[in-house]
């Protein structure tokens, strides 16, 4: 479950300034948004498919015996479900580790200004278990999204899959462009700062990522990402 929204003064990271034609970048230079071939588009499935086969198979006993202590630590399921916007703005239920009570009032989703806006502003958090906290440092509780990449709801490369009460604030046309790829369990906002960044500065990356996505580009991000799940960069 994203946490409270906060504000954060934004540092330099691209601008998420996009219309339905395309990004301006950085420098000020207009890029029109690339359309992901049919063929690339299968490959990347089959990957998903092949790789997250076999990772939950891997992981199965790791993740029984997490969810045996997640019931153990504090009163409640053992899987969180939420409903998150995925491929063509549709939605679907996204399956993540409990890291919080159960009886605890939803946050208030509401969002003043995208360019401050950051989902974990740090620090303690009395909502999460005990356990939660050590899951979600370690990025451990996104574990069983590897189901919605088997399901073609996720890939495993992507956007992070957002939550309807923040997409209907969406301000501007350009931001629902997220949605012309499927979200990922890591992408490019992941490994360029996570929780660390604002959530405009997160979404140039996302709109970034739409528009130039490669298999090359797909495995620098993979390895970059893998990089800052290590070393816990941008995890709350």
């Amino acid at each position: 479950m994203p946490d409270a929204p906060h504000s954060s003064a934004g540092t330099a990271h691209p601008s998420a300034t996009e219309d339905a034609g395309g990004q301006t970048d950085a420098e000020g230079h207009r890029r029109p948004l690339r359309r992901v071939e049919p063929a690339p588009r299968l490959q990347s499935r089959l990957l998903d498919v092949t790789v997250a086969g076999l990772a939950l198979v891997t992981f199965a006993p790791v993740g029984a015996l997490l969810a045996l202590l997640i019931r153990l630590d504090s009163p409640g399921p053992a899987l969180f479900v939420q409903d998150r916007v995925g491929l063509g703005g549709r939605r679907f239920r996204c399956y993540k580790f409990r890291t919080m009570r159960t009886d605890v009032a939803q946050p208030d989703w509401r969002v003043e200004d995208f360019s401050t806006f950051v989902f974990n502003p740090g620090g303690h958090d009395p909502r999460r278990t005990r356990l939660g906290t050590a899951l979600r440092r370690s990025t451990v509780d996104e574990l069983p999204q590897l189901l919605n990449v088997l399901r073609g709801d996720m890939s495993l490369l992507g956007p992070r899959p957002e939550i309807p009460e923040i997409v209907q604030q969406y301000d501007r046309p350009a931001y629902h462009l997220r949605h012309r790829v499927r979200p990922g369990m890591a992408g490019l906002a992941v490994a360029r700062g996570r929780a660390d960044l604002t959530y405009e500065q997160g979404l140039a990356y996302d709109l970034e990522y739409a528009r130039t996505r490669s298999h090359l580009g797909d495995l620098k991000i993979l390895a970059r990402s893998v990089r800052a799940v290590l070393k816990h960069e941008g995890a709350r």
